[in-house]
């Protein structure tokens, strides 16, 4: 695990100036750095840096960037390849120096070129420079664990795990992309390809870059609408054959998970996922496995006894550190330092906390991540499934709204807010993202680009994309593709980052992806039980009774903290002369808009009014303008 920078371009960049890019990765590899300047024919410089957090082959012999006996091939690398030593038994004829998976990268491009990378079990952002064909690749993991960024601009190209060695790199302006800004809003995150800054994008997952004679070329190596459609066309339609075969490849993929030359834990919430995870980790260990949760001290909250009960029955040695709402408001201000592009989804407070206690005790983390995304385990789920059976009513009511005597009586507008939902989820292709479209609306108006109509839609217009009637199932594909590497796996990346650890994700590995689009969705979603095949599972380890229960969480108090201790900055970035300065947002809107919200709140989720998410939203982007761009 590490961070990787670099560059190809004709500018000159020295080595000096590399190695601060590189630097402001410290917390990502702080055991070990490198940086190379390589010369190209046409007068490019290649440069590649990596900061290093040694998990494989401890030695100096895993130093980065590494090149290829014959020196051809250079590589800096961001991850871990999980099948490694059945690789390099496939590779016996290459002569190995080292005992990690970094030099399996290199022997594998030399046997099998570019196409390599489909044979790697893991996570990864890899850059290679192959000096015989002048071409440079970056590459990205199939589900998107590994962030990659690129700024490209005429024939200059600059890669990174963050944003800010990019940031860094001379020449940089950094101009701001206003038309991601609602989307944010709404989402908050910003999905790949784009990013906050204009010509800086994600390579996507599942994807390589190549860059040869000054231009840049992409294309998918793994998709998840292309794989899910070809194993549709094998399901295992037997729910007992189905259940051991994914059993037996979720032991593979933790086990697989757990070779380390480090000391190795796992984040235990007590619910399922989690839960079964370290369930299996406990199975492959002869030692117990280490295990770590954050309590809450307001008892309605807290379930760390539920994920204690767990380790307990397991047989982990558990640690847990109870928190409170101070201990995470604490946090806030290191939000724009570690998550260095807009990023609002809140739970990253507690991620950050579990993180930091782990990392106290162990250097790698296994997390349950992924299987609410492919087993169906979000609660939108089930709403998604009674809008697709309402849709037939919600058309009929739009019609009849839209005749000229109820338009003009503004019908629509005095309906139920649940019915003017399905009623106004028009759009074909964002049928499953139905919300409230005052929320669309406001998001909208804050930004000025919008108002302009320049902006992206705030919805993912792709959902064709799946070619699936079935409502649930395309909105779960759908947030395989956006919300799950976007959100949730830039979430944990660069909060368990932020103390230098790494994170593994065993419901992530390929094979059990891969394996899960030939499970028929009836064996996910079983007479209204999400995640019906997991539990099941989960159940063959631990009784039922410690994990069946109404799942709470600790939501982090926006509305109090906006309209309390955070109410001073929110009310400065709200200012109409600060918004005019910035010329982002409209000055005017957006200050009228936050100085209601600031009086009135929250105003109950019955009128769909509850605006603390985008107020939230609109904070931490200017906490992170005013780090970087104040």
């Amino acid at each position: 695990m590490c961070g990787i920078c670099g560059y190809i371009s004709k500018n000159n960049i020295t080595l000096d100036q590399l190695k601060a890019m590189n630097d402001t990765m410290y917390h990502r590899g702080p055991d070990d750095s490198g940086e190379e300047i390589y010369e190209m024919p046409g007068g490019f410089r290649v440069g590649f840096a990596q900061r290093r957090l040694s998990i494989l082959d401890l030695s100096e012999l895993g130093h980065q960037p590494m090149l290829s006996a014959d020196r051809r091939i250079s590589v800096v690398y961001n991850g871990e390849i999980y099948n490694y030593r059945e690789l390099k038994e496939e590779l016996a004829d290459y002569p190995f120096r080292s005992n990690c998976d970094t030099e399996v990268i290199i022997a594998a491009y030399l046997k099998w070129g570019i196409h390599c990378v489909e044979r790697f079990n893991g996570m990864f952002a890899i850059a290679l420079y192959d000096r015989e064909k002048q071409d440079i690749y970056l590459i990205r993991d199939r589900i998107g664990k590994k962030p990659l960024y690129y700024w490209h601009e005429h024939d200059h190209l600059v890669f990174a795990s963050e944003l800010k060695p990019i940031m860094k790199c001379p020449g940089f302006e950094g101009v701001i992309e206003t038309r991601v800004l609602s989307r944010y809003l709404f989402q908050q995150y910003i999905n790949a390809p784009e990013s906050i800054y204009k010509n800086v994008f994600k390579v996507e997952p599942g994807s390589v870059l190549r860059f040869s004679n000054g231009q840049i070329s992409t294309w998918k190596y793994w998709s998840v609408g292309t794989v899910y459609r070809l194993a549709q066309k094998t399901p295992i339609e037997d729910y007992r054959e189905a259940k051991e075969r994914l059993k037996e490849l979720l032991k593979k993929s933790v086990k697989a998970r757990m070779i380390a030359d480090v000391p190795l834990g796992a984040f235990l919430s007590g619910g399922y996922d989690s839960s079964l995870v370290t369930a299996l980790a406990q199975e492959c260990s002869e030692l117990p496995v280490k295990t770590f949760s954050i309590g809450f001290h307001e008892e309605r909250y807290d379930e760390a006894k539920y994920a204690k009960a767990v380790a307990d029955h397991l047989g982990t040695a558990h640690t847990e550190l109870y928190i409170d709402e101070q201990d995470m408001f604490d946090l806030v201000e290191s939000i724009p330092k570690y998550y260095d592009e807009p990023f609002a989804d809140s739970s990253q407070i507690a991620t950050m906390m579990v993180s930091k206690l782990a990392k106290e005790h162990v250097t790698v983390a296994l997390s349950g991540d992924g299987g609410d995304e492919f087993f169906c385990g979000y609660n939108i789920y089930e709403n998604v499934a009674l809008a697709q059976r309402l849709d037939p009513l919600g058309a009929m009511v739009h019609g009849v709204c839209g005749l000229p005597g109820f338009r003009q009586a503004r019908l629509e507008e005095k309906l139920p807010f649940r019915v003017r939902v399905i009623a106004g989820n028009r759009v074909k292709e964002s049928k499953t993202q139905f919300g409230a479209g005052n929320y669309l609306d406001k998001a909208r108006a804050m930004v000025r680009t919008a108002q302009d109509g320049e902006d992206l839609p705030i919805h993912y217009l792709t959902e064709s994309r799946y070619r699936v009637k079935d409502w649930q199932i395309r909105r779960m594909l759908l947030d395989m593709d956006t919300y799950l590497p976007g959100d949730i796996l830039c979430k944990v990346d660069r909060a368990s980052m932020k103390y230098s650890l790494e994170t593994r994700c065993p419901i992530l590995d390929v094979d059990v992806m891969e394996f899960s689009y030939h499970i028929p969705h009836r064996f996910k979603y079983a007479s209204g039980d999400k995640k019906h095949i997991l539990k099941d599972i989960a159940y063959d380890y631990i009784p039922k009774e410690l994990l069946d229960r109404p799942k709470t969480g600790f939501g982090v108090p926006l509305d109090k903290w906006l309209r309390g201790p955070l109410r001073g900055q929110l009310t400065d970035y709200s200012s109409r002369d600060y918004l005019k300065r910035q010329d982002i947002f409209d000055a005017d809107y957006v200050s009228d808009m936050m100085e209601q919200y600031i009086r009135t709140g929250d105003a109950g989720p019955a009128t769909g009014a509850n605006y603390s998410k985008l107020a939230w939203s609109f904070f931490v982007f200017q906490q992170w303008y005013q780090t970087y761009h104040g």
